[in-house]
């Protein structure tokens, strides 16, 4: 039960990061907020570790090479998500980077050798019928806009396979290292990366309400990677990953929510028909690749 509050936890902030990204796209740009996030998740981990259990910090003395390959993973998986969600909307990239899930179970079968069953191969292929219905109803639907939207995918997508070559070098670390151990300076490196480009005079002109809006962000990295490393300790990792891609779901909903009420703080978006079923291809293709992964498990 623990593992599962930790995953559901992780998926409800993931769920509400992309709107949250999406507002802050409005008064600042998109390399500030990826330095500051990362700057505040490293400060808020370092600190806690330098008071309640130094030996953690002992990681620094030589960080392994697939770490700091990590840590340049996970920067651009944030850097790229960034590009893309200007160019889309949460939905949309929500959508896009389930295919990151699909990608690390296909990276398992060739890079860890896991095996895989008749109903994986199911799953994989209505995930990639779903994206490939999603991508092509998105296009006819938004014609005027068919260009952006083609920009944003490829950059979401590169966030994907980014996110993915960071999970492969964590997969290999845990082995070895605790979790949170990796995280500090997972965190740091991406933070060292963005700190020329970030825009010091941006931030100093904030308001409460968008320093709040900064300081979520920031939290948000560190509580859902937090949470994510301590539900695979205390759960089976399929039953993770189920929740987890299950995120967009409450993305859907809000952004769903926000349209009917016509905020003003962000854009409306509509989805056809067919844009919904390639999504519901898409994450039931995901979710049933990691079950059927799963049952593979325990027989």
């Amino acid at each position: 039960m623990k593992g599962v509050l930790y995953a559901c936890v992780t998926a409800v902030l993931w769920g509400f990061l992309a709107i949250a990204l999406k507002i802050a796209l409005r008064f600042i740009d998109p390399t500030t907020i990826v330095w500051f996030r990362f700057t505040m998740a490293f400060s808020v981990l370092f600190i806690v570790f330098l008071i309640k259990n130094p030996n953690q910090l002992r990681i620094f003395k030589k960080p392994p090479i697939l770490l700091i390959l990590g840590g340049l993973c996970i920067g651009a998986n944030y850097a790229c998500f960034m590009q893309g969600l200007e160019r889309v909307g949460p939905s949309i990239t929500q959508v896009i980077i389930q295919t990151g899930p699909i990608m690390l179970a296909i990276a398992g079968i060739f890079i860890f050798k896991e095996k895989v069953n008749r109903k994986q191969v199911i799953g994989f292929v209505i995930a990639a019928l779903g994206l490939a219905v999603f991508y092509l109803n998105n296009l006819s639907d938004i014609v005027e806009h068919a260009d952006n939207f083609r920009s944003g995918f490829w950059w979401v997508f590169l966030a994907a396979v980014a996110w993915v070559l960071y999970a492969i070098f964590q997969k290999i670390l845990v082995r070895d290292h605790q979790p949170q151990s990796l995280n500090v300076i997972l965190y740091l490196i991406p933070a060292i990366i963005f700190l020329p480009f970030a825009d010091f005079s941006a931030l100093a002109n904030l308001t409460f309400g968008q320093w709040a809006l900064m300081c979520f962000l920031g939290l948000n990295t560190l509580l859902a990677y937090g949470c994510l490393a301590e539900a695979f300790k205390y759960t089976q990792a399929y039953k993770v990953s189920i929740i987890v891609t299950l995120n967009p779901t409450i993305t859907f909903i809000l952004m769903a929510i926000f349209t009917v009420v016509e905020v003003s703080w962000i854009e409306p978006e509509e989805m056809s028909l067919e844009v919904w079923i390639g999504t519901i291809m898409l994450l039931g293709g995901a979710v049933y690749s990691i079950y059927a992964s799963s049952k593979s498990k325990i027989k």
